[in-house]
């Protein structure tokens, strides 16, 4: 039982890459794939008024915290989701701690953000 508690905890923790992975593996090794209709619900931290607190937010800021080492890539990829051009887009990738998106839906900031990490940036959903 104690493993079991340890192997919720290990994948609740994952990031959205690490996801992403995991379920690459489950599927190309193990055949295992999700059920139709989409995306797994994590819980939030279990805790009183911060965790439903948590739960209410319905809009969310996708903060760039770093561009990384692939600096370009990351800059292609912020002209795709706001529509900038190529200037603008470099400043935004090199001034770090900028919104790229604000104000979007829990879905959206989500895939926003794997994109944006799959390109190499650190980024922060606020």
């Amino acid at each position: 039982m104690a493993d079991l508690k340890k192997l919720a905890e290990e994948i609740v923790g994952l990031t959205l890459l690490e996801a992403q992975e995991l379920k690459t593996i489950l599927k190309d090794e193990y055949g295992i794939e999700p059920a139709a209709g989409g995306a797994v619900m994590m819980a939030g931290p279990a805790g009183g008024d911060a965790g439903a607190a948590e739960e209410e937010k319905t809009e969310f800021d996708v903060i760039l915290k770093a561009a990384g080492a692939q600096k370009i890539n990351v800059i292609k990829e912020v002209r795709a989701i706001t529509g900038l051009g190529l200037k603008e887009a470099k400043e935004l990738v090199e001034a770090g701690g900028k919104a790229v998106k604000e104000g979007c839906d829990k879905a959206e900031a989500e895939d926003i953000k794997g994109k944006l990490e799959a390109a190499g940036a650190e980024v922060e959903l606020k």
